[in-house]
């Protein structure tokens, strides 16, 4: 994996692009299955039940592995790392302007 690299859900309608990926050896999953390289054919498989499901434009980040990834096409599934479930990056809050 590195940066620049689009992936997409096998089981849903979701692609990211890859944003900053320190460890190679990530698996990165969207509804319960590994994310494979954007245009590839889809198995057909169901997602797993979802809590939150991707939304279009946000990033999402695994604090332990560094993994960052872009949301370029929102879908049902949620996202995970390593198992572990990548959480949505909020803005940085701008200084204030006195």
């Amino acid at each position: 994996m590195k940066p620049g690299q689009q992936l997409q859900s096998d089981t849903c309608t979701t692609r990211v692009v890859v944003i900053r990926a320190p460890d190679p050896s990530v698996v990165v999953e969207c509804g319960g299955r590994p994310m494979v390289e954007a245009g590839a054919p889809h198995s057909g498989a169901t997602p797993t039940a979802a809590e939150h499901g991707t939304a279009l434009g946000k990033r999402y980040v695994d604090r332990t592995t560094g993994l960052e990834v872009l949301c370029v096409a929102a879908g049902p599934g949620d996202l995970t790392c390593n198992g572990a479930a990548m959480t949505l990056e909020t803005a940085k809050p701008l200084p204030a302007s006195d």
